[in-house]
């Protein structure tokens, strides 16, 4: 019985593991399954971590310093040892001025926040991996269906043709050039399983598994679905490294602000045993260095931060919208191929077939028949890729599994 190309895929994705064991799962609980064992997911949160620890040490005053000194410790002449020496002992403190540790820890806040979006931008990229991957499994399943179909038509086409070499109603060669387009169709059959089983194992090994009893269930033909916002991860990500700019132009200015040190204690005169208490501060005139160029250089960043961010989105919005025409298009190209050219190309077979039983048509036109029931093959894959691919970017680019979205809308 011919396999029929429109009934596998009204039926959808179709299972071509028989085991009793197999596990079936959805894009979304691929993905889920990929998120919880990333690596780079948990790196991102390590780099959270980090910048916590980076925020808890921005707050810490500067230490505090002892300072001992001695003058006319040991000399010729009356200064003997210790003799007439004097001991001063000092207790300095570094006094900041111009907000620099305010400024610090909102720099150190903003590093956090860039390291929490990022991670919504690394689940975006892992889960893009993951759609591709089981994309590459719905397609490569689908070829396998046609792969079956072609060797079971290349299969029939070399019964009729010994028949009728048996009965020399036609030459060797003909028997020949048959058996040959069924061996390259088995051929082709089992590349197409090889390639679904490779499929199945690249899948499977985003959360460490193997595609042996793998599964998958989804539409390959599914339309692209509509209002889907721009992904909020990258969004926020963007807006938390220009807000880092932002904090990082205000440690730049107060660095421009001169610190004082000041200090006391006491200073003991040995040659007369008494105590004197001593004070001392420093005051950098500031005359040179004002830290103008890393205030401009940080001006600079932030400026070239925002400019980018509204290039990324305007191309990306652009890109969606070409992407939206590209898979509605080949969506289309799928639907003609599977519902108007693949029944006509069939039963155009179907009759040359009869035909030929008959003696009415050449092994020839058996073979053109068949030729343009593959070419319709090609052309269905060919766009089914093209939708998934484009599919896939659109996805990624929309953030359609952004958990970000979710999670500041309260879904």
């Amino acid at each position: 019985m011919r396999i029929s190309l429109r009934s596998l895929l009204l039926a959808g994705t179709l299972s071509l593991s028989g085991s009793a064991y197999a596990e079936t799962v959805t894009l979304e609980q691929a993905i889920e399954k990929a998120m919880a064992a990333a690596p780079a997911i948990q790196a991102n949160e390590a780099a959270v971590a980090s910048a916590r620890a980076g925020r808890t040490q921005a707050g810490v005053k500067p230490n505090p310093v002892v300072e001992v000194e001695t003058e006319n410790f040991i000399g010729t002449g009356p200064i003997s040892v210790l003799e007439q020496a004097e001991i001063t002992a000092t207790y300095n403190q570094t006094i900041e001025r111009g907000g620099k540790r305010a400024a610090r820890v909102a720099l150190a806040d903003s590093d956090i926040a860039v390291a929490e979006a990022a991670i919504g931008v690394t689940r975006l990229e892992l889960a893009a991996q993951v759609q591709s991957a089981f994309d590459a499994v719905l397609l490569t399943e689908v070829e396998v269906d046609v792969a079956k179909e072609a060797s079971m038509i290349a299969r029939g086409l070399q019964l009729e043709a010994d028949k009728r070499v048996a009965y020399a109603k036609d030459p060797l060669f003909v028997g020949t050039a048959a058996t040959t387009r069924s061996l390259e169709a088995k051929l082709n059959l089992d590349q197409a399983q090889k390639r679904y089983g490779s499929a199945r194992d690249r899948l499977a090994a985003f959360w460490g598994a193997t595609g042996d009893d793998l599964l998958v269930r989804g539409d390959v033909l599914a339309a692209p679905a509509d209002g889907v916002p721009l992904a909020a991860a990258d969004r926020l990500l963007a807006e938390a490294e220009i807000r880092r700019a932002t904090t990082a132009i205000v440690v730049e200015q107060t660095r421009k602000t001169q610190d004082y040190t000041i200090g006391g204690g006491a200073r003991f005169l040995r040659e007369t045993n008494d105590v004197a208490v001593v004070a001392n501060v420093s005051i950098p005139l500031g005359r040179n260095d004002r830290n103008e160029g890393n205030i401009a250089r940080a001006q600079s960043e932030k400026l070239r931060l925002e400019l980018e961010a509204k290039a990324t989105e305007l191309g990306r919005m652009r890109s969606i919208a070409a992407l939206e025409r590209e898979a509605a298009e080949a969506r289309a190209r799928a639907m003609s191929y599977r519902n108007d050219i693949y029944p006509l190309v069939t039963k155009r077979l179907a009759q040359v077939q009869s035909g030929y039983a008959r003696g009415g048509f050449s092994f020839r036109d058996m073979e053109d028949a068949a030729d343009a029931i593959f070419d319709a093959h090609e052309n269905f894959l060919e766009a089914l890729s093209t939708l998934r691919a484009a599919q896939a970017q659109i996805d990624r680019l929309t953030g359609r599994f952004d958990t970000t979205l979710r999670t500041e809308t309260g879904q």
